[in-house]
C-alpha cells in the first residue's frame, strides 16, 4: 500500500485559512511539512458515509477522493491539507478504515470558507481515477434477470450463480479499455447495477441486508464470451476478469441518496444506439436478498463490491448471424438511476 493510502501527504505547519491556496501549493512542494496520521476506525465500527455523492480524481499524487458539491468538486487531498483536517483519500480508505465523520466535517468546513475557491474543481477539468483499486472481494451475479436468462438459453437459477472478478480489472470512468485479441474476439458489454458494501455483512436477514450497504454505483460486467462459454467447463472467472474488464462510474453515491435501489432504471448505448433497458425491479434475486444469500456463506466486508446481474439485450442473445462482437473505437454508456452515466471506449 503506497504513501497516499496508508497516511496523509504532508501538510504546511502553522496554516490559517487566509492562507489556504498558498498553504496548500508549499505543501504539495513540499515546503515545511510534516506528516500527519490519520486515526484508523476500530474493526467495531459501524461508521458509513452518508449524503454524498464521491468520485475518484487523478492527478500526479495518484487517484484521491472528490466531492461533488454545488461549488463544483472538493478536492479532498488538497482541501485536507489547506485546512489541516486529516481525512481518507480514498474510496478504498474511507470504507475500510473508516473516516466518514471526518469527510462530512471536511465538507462543511470548506463550505464556509470564503477563502477556499482554490479547493474546488470543475467537473470538466477533471480525468476520472478509479473509484476502488483494493477491495477484499469482487463479487457477481450470474442470470440475474429471467430475460437475461432466457436469451442466453438459460434456466432462471434456482439460487442466485456466484462468479468473481480481481482488482486487476478495476478501471475508471472514461477509460479506455484495451481489447485482447491475442486471447479472445467475442467481447460484449453487461450494465449492471454495482453494491458497495459499508459494515460488515455475515449471516444478515434480508430484512437488515440494506443497512450494509455503503453506496451504489453504475457498472458493467465486460466479458469475453468465447472465453466465458466456449472453453472446457465454461470458464466464467477467465472470461470476466481480464485487465480493465470492470469498468466503474463516474461516482459512488451514498446508500440514503438511493430511494430504492431495487427500482432503478438500467441502461446501456453502444455508440448511442440503446442496447439494454429495463429496471432493477426485473431483479430475480433483488439487492437485499443478494447481500443476505452472500453473506449466509462467506463474510462481506466493508469495502466490498457486488455486481448484481445484467439485463437482456445483450450480443450473446442475440442470433448468431446478427451477432456483432464489439471492436476497438466503439463507445459504451452505461447508466444506472441517479448514479451518473459510465463511459468508456474501446480500443
Amino acid at each position: 500500500m503506497n504513501n497516499n493510502r496508508r497516511e496523509f501527504l504532508q501538510t504546511a505547519a502553522g496554516t490559517s485559512l487566509a492562507g489556504i491556496a498558498s498553504a496548500a501549493g508549499a505543501a504539495e512542494a513540499g515546503e515545511g511539512a510534516t506528516a500527519v496520521r490519520r486515526r484508523k476506525r476500530s474493526a467495531a465500527s459501524q461508521e458509513m458515509p452518508r449524503s454524498m455523492t464521491l468520485l475518484s480524481i487523478r492527478s500526479q499524487y495518484g487517484d484521491t477522493l472528490g466531492v461533488k458539491t454545488e461549488r463544483g468538486i472538493l478536492d479532498v487531498r488538497r482541501a485536507s491539507l489547506a485546512l489541516r483536517l486529516p481525512v481518507p483519500l480514498t474510496l478504498d480508505d474511507l470504507l475500510q478504515q473508516g473516516g466518514a465523520a471526518e469527510l462530512a466535517q471536511l465538507v462543511v468546513a470548506a463550505q464556509k470558507s470564503r477563502r477556499a475557491d482554490s479547493l474546488y474543481i470543475e467537473e470538466a477539468q477533471i480525468t476520472h481515477g478509479r473509484l476502488f483499486a483494493e477491495p477484499g472481494k469482487i463479487v457477481c451475479i450470474g442470470l440475474n434477470y429471467r430475460d437475461h436468462a432466457k436469451e442466453a438459453g438459460e434456466k432462471v437459477p434456482a439460487v442466485p450463480i456466484l462468479f468473481n472478478k480481481y482488482n486487476n480489472a478495476l478501471t475508471s470512468h472514461g477509460a479506455t479499455i484495451r481489447l485482447p485479441t491475442e486471447v479472445a474476439t467475442k467481447f460484449d458489454y453487461e450494465v449492471e447495477l454495482l453494491m458497495v458494501i459499508g459494515r460488515r455483512a455475515h449471516n444478515v436477514r434480508p430484512e437488515d441486508a440494506l443497512q450494509c450497504v455503503a453506496g451504489y454505483c453504475s457498472s458493467n460486467d465486460f466479458s469475453a464470451r468465447d472465453l466465458q462459454l466456449e472453453l472446457d467447463g465454461h470458464q466464467w472467472m477467465i472470461g470476466k476478469t481480464l485487465d480493465d474488464f470492470a469498468p466503474i462510474g463516474p461516482y459512488f453515491v451514498c446508500a440514503d441518496l438511493v430511494e430504492d435501489p431495487n427500482k432503478l432504471n438500467i441502461e446501456c448505448r453502444v455508440n448511442g444506439e440503446t442496447r439494454q433497458h429495463s429496471n432493477t425491479s426485473s431483479l430475480v434475486y433483488n439487492t437485499e436478498f443478494l447481500v443476505s444469500y452472500i453473506s449466509r456463506h462467506f463474510p462481506l466486508e466493508p469495502g466490498d463490491l457486488i455486481f448484481t446481474g445484467t439485463p437482456p439485450g445483450v450480443i450473446l442473445g442475440m442470433p448468431k448471424d446478427q451477432q456483432v462482437w464489439l471492436k476497438a473505437g466503439d463507445q459504451i454508456a452505461c447508466s444506472v438511476g441517479n448514479l451518473g452515466e459510465l463511459r468508456f471506449t474501446l480500443a
